[in-house]
């Protein structure tokens, strides 16, 4: 008590403090990155609790087919998160940055893709979406190798599917209706982009004029009423002179999808089936200045307005309609047209000044662009397209 000495406390013993580098995730990190990645980590486990792979990636499906790539870039990620190697979430995840227009993260995806199947000891000759990725986002004659394996791949997995399909009907057994199957037309779609790059990239190296005629010919063995197929056969025959034979192509192609496209317009319809009949918007620009090339102004008028019905925000659209209203001299409609190419040309800051020069020069024939309430009906100060959303509550529920 008094005079008796305090016996020193026996206290818990200090808890060490943990050193972050003895974890190797956090080595040279700083601490506010540290706690990012401990975050990283808890939202990766609590994932793993609540979501299977199938479920992120089907969430991540979901997105894709509403064009929310951002969303679906987020479920896809939560997904490699769980499991990294897992083929086709990095398949997803390339597409997602490809359509994103992160070609660098698409590219490290797909490289990542090719090499996971040696990491697994898995077979580089299975799944040919990996390399129609890597030929999508390369150039040149790399992008022509990529495209090749990709071939040979889809050909073997036909083959293979072709012999499975004889072995289930002799044992009466059902197919596996889920299963995402290659089929003629992702064979042809395949020949059609390497013959491209030998109508573009390639077209000055030796014989590329007879490789690209070549592939595009096969393309059409495995599907011969392709309407991309015959319209980039039209693009060659325009290349080597033989307008005449370019043009049947052409017509032969557009008489595929037009009236679909038509149909559409007319009934807001987002039937699937409809849908798939109809090529991808780049290429139906292509088509509308090939019909100019070849003088087909009136159905050259039918393509580009179900694509301003579509999409009224793509300035080359609006260009291409003043030119072929210019070409059948109907200076009123021509004026509107090139008058909103120009305002959407400066208010989207688009770069391509052939484009901006001929504008400029149609409008100086014609005395100037439109001025006053006329021009102002499309765009004014505050014009901001609508989005999707805002469409469909505007219009009846209804798809680059």
């Amino acid at each position: 008590m008094g005079g008796q000495a305090k016996g020193k406390k026996k206290g818990k013993p200090k808890r060490k403090d943990i050193n972050p580098n003895l974890d190797p995730r956090f080595v040279g990190v700083s601490p506010q990155e540290r706690m990012k990645l401990r975050a990283h980590e808890k939202a990766k486990k609590k994932s793993a609790e609540k979501y299977s792979v199938l479920q992120l990636l089907e969430k991540t499906e979901e997105c894709m087919d509403s064009f929310d790539f951002e969303m679906a870039r987020l479920f896809c990620q939560r997904a490699l998160d769980v499991e990294s190697s897992n083929l086709q979430a990095l398949d997803m995840q390339g597409h997602i940055c490809s359509e994103l227009g992160d070609t660098e993260k698409a590219k490290e995806i797909s490289f990542m893709q090719v090499y996971s199947f040696f990491e697994l000891e898995l077979s580089p000759d299975v799944g040919h979406s990996k390399y129609m990725y890597l030929g999508q986002i390369n150039t040149g004659q790399e992008s022509v190798d990529f495209y090749t394996k990709g071939i040979q791949v889809l050909l073997s997995a036909l083959e293979k599917q072709a012999l499975t399909t004889q072995a289930e009907a002799a044992a009466a057994a059902p197919a596996d209706e889920d299963a995402e199957l290659p089929t003629a037309k992702d064979v042809c779609v395949a020949y059609c982009s390497v013959a491209e790059i030998y109508l573009t990239d390639l077209c000055m190296e030796e014989g590329a004029g007879d490789k690209c005629k070549e592939l595009i010919e096969r393309a059409l063995q495995y599907h011969h009423d392709n309407p991309e197929a015959l319209q980039l056969m039209a693009s060659y025959l325009f290349s080597t002179e033989r307008n005449q034979e370019g043009k049947e192509y052409l017509l032969k192609s557009v008489g595929l999808w037009l009236p679909a496209q038509e149909q559409s317009a007319a009934s807001s319809s987002t039937d699937e089936d409809m849908q798939n009949e109809i090529p991808p918007y780049e290429s139906r620009v292509t088509t509308a200045k090939l019909l100019l090339e070849s003088e087909e102004f009136e159905v050259a008028v039918d393509v580009l307005e179900g694509l301003l019905e579509e999409d009224d925000e793509v300035v080359q659209v609006w260009y291409l309609s003043g030119w072929v209203c210019y070409l059948q001299l109907e200076k009123a409609k021509e004026l509107s047209y090139l008058t909103n190419a120009k305002k959407l040309y400066i208010k989207l800051r688009c770069d391509d000044q052939p484009m901006s020069e001929h504008v400029e020069q149609l409008l100086g024939d014609l005395g100037g662009e439109l001025e006053g309430e006329e021009e102002d009906l499309f765009l004014d100060e505050d014009y901001e397209p609508c989005s999707d959303e805002e469409e469909d509550a505007a219009e009846a529920p209804m798809e680059h």
